[in-house]
């Protein structure tokens, strides 16, 4: 059986929830990962188990279900360097009076109401990212020591293991999407994380391609390193080009869309990931969680986008097999 194909709502929380559910059954989707912001999933009021039941009620009138919620806001001001950035994005109650330091722990606290609003709704995951202490060194002019980057993976442990005991209690995973700006980026940084952590079961990925794939990073070999970690996947395109750009894989400080740019997430099916390759691999693992479409194209109208990626990834999807193609040419296999 194919795994259930998910749209992520974050992209879409400029609408109401109802609103969303509808068209994503129009698209033809099977079900939403539920972004915590907008009117999508409020992890406060997800205390409430009354509450996590009327979004069950409002997805079932629809023909949808859920199996994740996503906290990526919110979570990447757990580690990060604050500051006005970050205003626009968190809740007015976790940036609070501004100041870093109690940014950081408000958004920690609100990272654990998530855990605990997902076991009220009777999900296992929840996605997000992490922030990161040294991101901003990761270019290393001045030339960065190594204590400074081992204080980053520290800072990292110290804020997150207490927020993954929380995790434990609740039997919720917390899956961290490797991205640009997290304190894992790719497959070196990735393994560092987890050791950062004592490798604790809590902790893994939602794997997502199209962060990968434009650093020059495996995005194929990151399934086969991590199978028993990748909780959640994102099904996400992203085009680089093949030849030298005036923009380079840092962005030269341009917006998505300049065409100068060497590289640009598109549509599933537009870009340069091979999807074949990642459903085989995602087989070997034994993966079997949903299949879940972060839409992002900015040459592209939304819902058309949105459309077409459910088709695409509904046609690329195949569950293994249960028997060797070859295994018929055995007398004893065969028919009588």
């Amino acid at each position: 059986m194919a795994r259930p194909v998910t749209l992520f709502t974050g992209q879409w929380a400029d609408l109401t929830f109802e609103t969303v559910a509808q068209k994503a059954k129009s698209f033809g989707y099977d079900g939403l990962e539920l972004a915590c912001w907008g009117d999508h999933f409020d992890v406060i009021k997800g205390q409430d188990k009354k509450y996590c039941d009327e979004r069950h009620a409002i997805l079932a009138s629809h023909g949808l279900k859920t199996w994740a919620i996503s906290t990526h806001l919110v979570g990447q001001a757990v580690c990060d360097n604050i500051d006005e950035r970050h205003k626009a994005i968190l809740p007015p109650h976790v940036w609070g009076n501004g100041k870093p330091e109690d940014v950081r722990k408000r958004a920690a606290e609100e990272v654990i109401k998530a855990a605990h609003a997902a076991k009220k709704l009777g999900v296992g995951v929840v996605n997000g990212f992490t922030g990161s202490k040294i991101w901003s060194l990761l270019y290393s002019f001045p030339p960065v020591s190594d204590a400074q980057i081992e204080d980053g993976y520290a800072d990292f442990a110290r804020r997150w293991n207490p927020i993954l005991d929380e995790f434990k209690k609740c039997k919720v995973k917390f899956a961290l999407e490797v991205h640009p700006t997290e304190i894992a980026f790719d497959i070196v940084s990735a393994e560092r994380a987890l050791e950062a952590i004592g490798r604790r079961p809590e902790f893994g990925f939602n794997y997502d391609p199209s962060h990968l794939g434009y650093q020059g990073v495996d995005y194929v070999a990151f399934i086969r390193r991590f199978g028993d970690r990748i909780y959640h996947v994102h099904m996400k395109d992203v085009y680089w080009s093949d030849k030298p750009t005036e923009a380079g894989v840092f962005g030269g400080h341009t917006k998505f869309g300049d065409p100068r740019r060497f590289w640009e997430f598109r549509s599933l099916g537009r870009g340069s990931v091979n999807f074949e390759r990642i459903i085989r691999a995602l087989n070997d693992v034994n993966y079997q969680g949903p299949l879940s479409v972060e839409w992002e194209d900015i040459g592209m109208d939304r819902e058309h986008g949105a459309t077409e990626a459910a088709a695409f990834v509904k046609r690329v999807d195949f569950a293994p097999s249960k028997v060797a193609f070859d295994a018929a040419f055995d007398k004893k296999a065969q028919g009588k």
